[in-house]
């Protein structure tokens, strides 16, 4: 649950953080490529096919050379969060894995909106459900109200909703991906592969429980997207078992983001909020 002391937290914190992120998020956005903008950026030697409007007579005047000025091409990012509201997302205590992942996506639209840049909050399970793109305090209140209402249910159809998201994203974006993807390993592939050239964070998030497994004895699991139950016990060797298979499927989602030049974060639910977004942020 997402409460108004937490926001107040988040305003601390974009005031502690503010310096330190302000080439990640500057409004407007300041592009390095070269073109027509507002922002000056130097002078270079005039050559055939230059606009001449461009040409600085005044430094000819003095110097009897050609020099046309070179500007900084302004544009405004759009903050994509998305987040996996999946029945598997609804595991955790006293927090949730999805209300975790909630509180880190307020936060990126916090700092968005902040800067004064627009941003897009959506979720997924077997469908996806898109928010429009739109900046401020109402939209943020909006996301909150929506993250705080939402139950988790169903199981992750997440390389359907991501080839349905990938149309909704235009130019230059940031997408903030949250999941704990416990998904099987090819759909995670193809779902990363369909995200295109931006720059894209992808954030686990698991909780302390089912990283570690430090249960012994007798359980009855049941599968929380399948709801399907099986008897076992839980011996230190099946533990071993259990987080070696665990730590392989990390790896493979981390070799595929690191293949494709997106980072990768794994967070438990355990970590201090903060502490996670500074991770997340350096």
């Amino acid at each position: 649950m997402i409460d108004t002391n937490f926001l107040d937290q988040l305003n601390r914190f974009h005031l502690v953080v503010s310096k330190r992120v302000t080439s990640t998020y500057a409004g407007p956005r300041r592009s390095i490529a070269a073109g027509r903008g507002l922002i000056f950026k130097d002078y270079r030697m005039y050559v055939p096919g230059d606009d001449t409007r461009q040409i600085d007579w005044k430094i000819y005047a003095r110097t009897d050379n050609l020099y046309v000025k070179n500007y900084e091409e302004e544009r405004n990012l759009t903050v994509h969060i998305i987040i996996d509201s999946s029945a598997s997302m609804g595991f955790g205590r006293p927090m949730s894995k999805f209300d975790y992942a909630s509180m880190i996506g307020v936060g990126f639209a916090y700092l968005a909106m902040k800067e004064n840049e627009r941003f897009q909050f959506s979720t997924f399970s077997e469908k996806l459900d898109v928010s429009p793109p739109k900046r401020g305090m109402s939209q943020l209140a909006n996301m909150v109200q929506h993250l705080n209402d939402l139950k988790t249910e169903g199981h992750s159809n997440i390389q359907e909703s991501i080839r349905q998201y990938k149309k909704l994203v235009g130019g230059r974006a940031l997408l903030v991906f949250i999941s704990d993807f416990l998904i099987d390993i090819n759909e995670v592939r193809e779902a990363m592969y369909l995200l295109g050239d931006h720059e894209i964070k992808v954030i686990q998030v698991l909780d302390r429980v089912e990283k570690d497994l430090k249960m012994q004895g007798d359980f009855k699991l049941e599968d929380s997207e399948t709801k399907e139950k099986v008897r076992t016990f839980i011996s230190p060797r099946l533990r071993t078992v259990y987080q070696n298979m665990l730590d392989d499927h990390t790896a493979k989602v981390q070799e595929t983001c690191n293949k494709l030049g997106i980072k990768f974060f794994q967070i438990t639910t355990d970590t201090p909020i903060f502490d996670a977004f500074y991770r997340i942020l350096e």
